[in-house]
């Protein structure tokens, strides 16, 4: 029984986050979810009692799954290059193949003046995540001559944070995945230290 409840809390989270992402925090109603898996609203607060407390667990269950994914950026590669693109290719397949065409955090983000305290915090606190471990990439890059910053790594930790959700919104805007790509190949070329030649 233990396990159903789950299933149905995870049902919901995954189902809520594929709403977001279509229509942000007011695109969507408990009434959607209970429609989409056939089960009643008193269901649905029984595991959430309010749509914040959802909305909260759908942006904590994504910096978790960030959290493994830069681990595993970091564990499979030392190179802050290599880690830095691995993060910008995983964006470029979610884009290509739509499975997630614009970040999470990213919608809400834009809805953030309008937002319940509790997700407004949650969504800044995506983005300090990713701005952190942002910083710790690039600023070791630097460290192994693979990059080179214009200004200090916080700065360029957050103009590439901004150019990669810009780009997502340009790839959504003209219904074009490979712009998200261009741009984010520009970027990388921007800070990218040249190999001597013969190597």
């Amino acid at each position: 029984m233990i396990a159903a409840q789950g299933n149905t809390a995870e049902k919901l989270v995954d189902g809520a986050r594929q709403l977001i992402m279509l229509g942000g925090y007011n695109g969507f109603s408990y009434a959607d979810l209970a429609q989409r898996y056939g089960i009643r609203k008193p269901s649905i607060h029984h595991h959430f009692p309010s749509k914040v407390d959802l909305v909260v667990a759908v942006v904590e269950q994504g910096r978790a799954r960030i959290r493994e994914q830069i681990a595993a950026l970091e564990d499979s590669s030392p190179a802050a290059m290599d880690q830095l693109r691995m993060y910008t290719g995983y964006w470029e397949r979610c884009i290509k193949d739509q499975s997630a065409p614009f970040c999470l955090a990213g919608v809400l983000a834009a809805e953030l003046p309008s937002l319940p305290d509790q997700i407004a915090t949650a969504v800044r606190g995506h983005f300090a995540d990713l701005a952190e471990w942002l910083r710790n990439v690039l600023a070791l890059g630097t460290h192994q001559g693979t990059m080179r910053l214009e200004t200090s790594p916080e700065m360029e930790a957050e103009n590439f944070m901004a150019a990669v959700y810009g780009a997502m919104l340009v790839a959504r805007a003209f219904d074009d995945p490979d712009r998200f790509a261009s741009i984010v190949e520009s970027l990388i070329s921007r800070i990218r230290v040249a190999e001597p030649q013969g190597r």
